[in-house]
């Protein structure tokens, strides 16, 4: 019973995770405006995302370790594969961002 009641609480973290993604804010801005300063902006939060995710699977980790009551090994494993994989993704983006500028510096003029 207890695997069950992780995978509905895991499924809901996702779920809201989704539902951050798809609410956020749209640029009332023309098209022409939007340019790097937008991108630049959700790579930054996506990058403090990333991290705040670490820092709060640290601290999880911590609690554990100091036997502190209420934190789960469960808990904790999921909080660590949560950052492992958000760090992992976020590494796949900036390698195919790096590819695609090592691509148009190499484009004839």
């Amino acid at each position: 019973m207890s695997q069950g009641v992780e995978f509905n609480r895991l499924m809901l973290d996702m779920r809201a995770m989704q539902m951050d993604a798809m609410s956020m804010p749209k640029a009332a801005a023309p098209a022409s405006e939007l340019g790097s300063s937008n991108f630049a902006d959700m790579l930054g939060q996506a990058i403090n995302k990333v991290s705040d995710t670490q820092n709060a699977s640290t601290q999880l980790a911590n609690a554990f370790e100091v036997g502190k009551s209420g934190v789960d090994l469960t808990d904790v494993m999921i909080a660590s594969q949560k950052a492992s994989v958000s760090f992992q993704a976020l590494t796949q983006v900036r390698n195919k961002l790096v590819q695609a500028y090592q691509d148009i510096m190499q484009m004839p003029v």
